[in-house]
């Protein structure tokens, strides 16, 4: 029986259902992503986080790097082996982060060997329509236009539906963006004669330049060093980023820095943060409040932010430092 998963309930944006993954004795978990650079806090602190609470709720789980998702996405030119490449600093990125020895790493690569995956992928492409396929193209942060360009951009959403049913997965994890092709997925199960999954959805960071929170395309991003703060990042580093962040006074709305507070600081790190002169806050609502009403200014805040992201990240410096092969790694892809 899976248990304490109010815990993992706290942290996520959504779960399709709640009732779905209570009834669930066993699970068996995924989530996926693309190796294609530097791994991002917005991805890194807060999902490590969320498998680690994932694993401890009893859910078997598994990171897909999706190395040939990535080569559709064009991502290092569609290289492979450069891909691969990335896929390797991204284990390494995840256990520096402190991730949980038992969340298993597969690459694409190993399901594709396989015909009856392609079998598989044939039969959810007849289960839908050229329009709905369209519809999920945000997924891969493309455009439909783009596809009109390159049909490859099609599969993409085929292939991660069939790496879903393929693994016969129980629950699949994703940020927000991945929302359209979970919802496409569970739509088609039944016509594939597949059982059904519960769908876990994470918030997305703004960009570091701000950005509305829904917009995809919009959101902290690997291909953009100034709209995120990377994992080894120096501490002048994240403090020069933050500090010239989007954070206008007593505005929430697309706003980077509350983002981070509220989604990575206060679920997994601090139960205090002292802003500015001393003051200290419990929670991130009493935070929230407080520079809603411009009792807090952004640059304390900012300040305050940049010290412990500096102080969380710490670990994975020395990690990255160990030797001279993660410290090479870590080069190629900062």
């Amino acid at each position: 029986m899976l248990r304490n998963l109010p815990r993992l309930e706290a942290v996520v944006q959504e779960i399709i259902t709640k009732e779905e993954l209570h009834s669930l004795d066993t699970a068996k978990g995924y989530w996926g992503i693309e190796p294609s650079g530097p791994l991002h806090i917005g991805t890194g602190l807060y999902w490590t986080n969320v498998f680690n609470i994932a694993v401890d709720s009893g859910i078997d789980l598994r990171i897909l790097l999706a190395d040939w998702h990535a080569a559709v996405n064009d991502k290092f030119g569609g290289d492979l082996e450069k891909i691969r490449r990335n896929g390797e600093y991204m284990k390494h990125a995840f256990w520096s982060l402190g991730l949980n020895q038992k969340v298993k790493f597969l690459y694409a690569s190993e399901l594709v060997a396989n015909s009856d995956y392609w079998a598989l992928l044939l039969k959810v492409s007849k289960a839908l329509s050229l329009s709905r396929i369209k519809r999920a193209l945000p997924i891969m942060g493309r455009s439909e236009e783009e596809a009109e360009k390159d049909s490859s951009k099609m599969i993409y959403p085929m292939m991660q539906a069939t790496d879903i049913f393929y693994m016969d997965l129980d629950v699949a994890f994703g940020g927000m963006d991945q929302r359209h092709v979970h919802m496409l997925a569970r739509d088609i199960h039944k016509k594939l004669g597949r059982k059904g999954f519960v769908a876990i959805h994470g918030p997305l960071i703004s960009s570091l330049r701000g950005g509305n929170r829904m917009d995809p395309f919009n959101k902290m991003s690997k291909s953009n060093a100034d709209s995120a703060v990377f994992i080894q990042d120096s501490p002048e580093e994240i403090r020069r980023k933050i500090k010239s962040s989007f954070c206008p006074e007593g505005i929430v709305e697309g706003n980077p820095i509350l983002q981070i507070y509220r989604n990575i600081i206060f679920n997994f790190y601090s139960e205090e943060i002292e802003v500015g002169s001393g003051r200290v806050f419990s929670s991130y609502d009493e935070l929230e409040r407080s520079f809603v009403d411009e009792k807090i200014h952004p640059l304390d805040l900012k300040e305050s932010l940049s010290a412990k992201l500096a102080e969380i990240l710490e670990p994975s410096r020395k990690y990255f430092e160990s030797n001279s092969q993660l410290r090479e790694l870590k080069e190629e892809f900062s």
